[in-house]
């Protein structure tokens, strides 16, 4: 697979990447077992066989699990660590935590980040974090607070660089306000199921679209050299596998992407990353399957080119409009 280079760092990185939320288990504090580690070795070993390099975590995923199982296979690969990028998040608090009276929240507090980043490094049985990302922005933030946090890990090297997640342009700004090294990521979601971030560029001035709701946000991180990377980049399997009540715009979506599989002679999880990829952005996809077919038919996405016209047939599906 090709690999390009984040700006700003000096990250080599697979064209896509492989997202560890699916390994590890269930959603709750239930132990490892030996089924759920094989599972995720073969998950972890066929992206790795097939190109990928960059691993991307949170701390919650699992509730740990995801890093821990991560951390266990990793123990077992010798000399691997420096040819991988791990990349986590951190910034999200379950409901009941630390008390049973505790709202879902999130916290950017410097304690939090300090914490998150040491707990994430345990399980994982790393001594550093190629990039850390904030997960989901934090009407509390305090800047300040923040950069405190990130001056700490860096100088500690426990952290290279810094990112953020679901995060807008005003966001990113406030915050780099405040910071001496750049943000290098910002991780949000996109798919042809949700191509909001797409879309909200060509509605300017449009009745029919909501001006002041646009955010501009892939125009930002591409003047200022953020990479953007793409969570739920296929919402599922939904895109080629649409559930029984799904419109009728979903159903001629997979319906095209079928076509242009048959007809490039791939498969059909490449035709929907391979639409990503050709937006000049330049969007990293995170997959999420556990599944090692899955894995290796989305990694066929690096060697397809789409034309502007089968681009702008499968945008023009989804929005369920033609183009202004």
């Amino acid at each position: 697979m090709k690999k390009y280079k984040i700006a700003n760092t000096d990250l080599e990185v697979s064209k896509v990447a492989y997202g560890c939320m699916g390994i590890g288990g269930s959603w709750d504090d239930s132990p490892l077992t030996d089924k759920v580690i094989t599972k995720a070795a073969e998950a972890i070993t066929t992206a790795l066989e097939n190109g990928i390099n960059f691993f991307d975590h949170a701390d919650i995923y699992k509730k740990g699990k995801s890093e821990l199982v991560f951390g266990k296979i990793l123990k077992e690969m010798k000399n691997i660590r420096d040819k991988i990028i791990i990349q986590s998040k951190c910034g999200i608090r379950f409901k009941g935590n630390p008390n049973p009276n505790s709202p879902g929240r999130y916290d950017f507090s410097y304690e939090h980040i300090i914490n998150s980043v040491d707990n994430s490094l345990k399980r994982l049985g790393t001594e550093y974090l190629d990039i850390l990302l904030l997960h989901r922005p934090d009407p509390l933030m305090e800047p300040e607070e923040v950069a405190k946090a990130f001056d700490e890990v860096r100088k500690k090297g426990k952290v290279r660089y810094f990112g953020v997640s679901n995060f807008n342009g005003n966001q990113i700004s406030l915050l780099q306000n405040s910071l001496d090294n750049p943000l290098v990521v910002n991780q949000i979601e996109i798919s042809l199921l949700h191509h909001h971030v797409i879309n909200d560029g060509i509605l300017a001035n449009q009745l029919s679209g909501n001006y002041a709701a646009a955010t501009g946000i892939l125009d930002y991180c591409k003047l200022n050299k953020i990479q953007v990377q793409a969570w739920s980049p296929v919402a599922l399997g939904k895109i080629f596998n649409p559930v029984p009540d799904s419109d009728e715009k979903e159903k001629q979506l997979a319906n095209q992407i079928s076509i242009y599989a048959e007809e490039k002679r791939t498969s059909k999880e490449a035709i929907a990353l391979a639409w990503l990829l050709k937006h000049p952005v330049g969007i990293q996809p995170v997959i999420g399957t556990t599944n090692p077919e899955r894995i290796k038919n989305s990694c066929l996405a690096d060697d397809i080119e789409l034309s502007r016209e089968e681009w702008y047939t499968l945008f023009t599906i989804a929005r369920g409009a033609p183009v202004p």
